[in-house]
């Protein structure tokens, strides 16, 4: 913020009786604000406002996180009184005891799944194959050259190629 816009700040407030009050500090440097009910230079009421002026001053650099979930309750009015010390280290400790827990309860459950997929998992059974079940003679001992008919079915002869030996002579 340049001096220009600083100081026509602090000429607003001086006229509109604006009284901005620190109500607190978070670990992260922020600085919270609360201005009461008040009328303006022109006997308007102006409702209360919850402020927060970040240690981050570019908007570009805000991520979420910045600001603790207390506080950000504060700020949007989902309670009453900002939060104290001791209330947001109370409530620091129990987030990373949950976290633990959670942790610790994930790799239980994936200890336990992974015996229970053990347990439930028949032993592979070991098979001989002896060639694709499409084909005309899966099952057989050779392809028969003659056609062969059963029935409703009929299945034509295979061309088996000579030997090489038989060829050759």
């Amino acid at each position: 913020m340049g001096w220009p816009q600083g100081l026509f700040r602090v000429l607003w407030r001086a006229l509109s009786k604006e009284v901005k009050e620190q109500v607190g500090t978070d670990r992260f440097g922020n600085k919270y604000y609360y201005i009461p009910e008040h009328k303006n230079w022109r006997g308007q009421t102006v409702r209360e406002k919850r402020i927060v002026e970040a240690s981050n001053k570019r908007e570009i650099d805000y991520e979420v996180g910045d600001i603790p979930a207390e506080w950000e309750a504060w700020i949007r009015r989902t309670r009453k009184t900002p939060p104290t010390m001791e209330e947001i280290l109370k409530n620091e400790k129990y987030r990373e005891e949950m976290q633990t827990k959670s942790k610790d309860f994930y790799k239980k459950e994936k200890l336990i799944s992974e015996e229970s997929h053990k347990e439930l998992l028949a032993s592979p059974v070991q098979t001989q194959i002896k060639g694709h079940a499409s084909a005309p003679y899966f099952g057989k001992e050779e392809p028969s050259v003659a056609p062969t008919s059963t029935g409703k079915t009929f299945q034509p002869g295979s061309w088996m190629p000579q030997d090489s030996k038989h060829h050759n002579q």
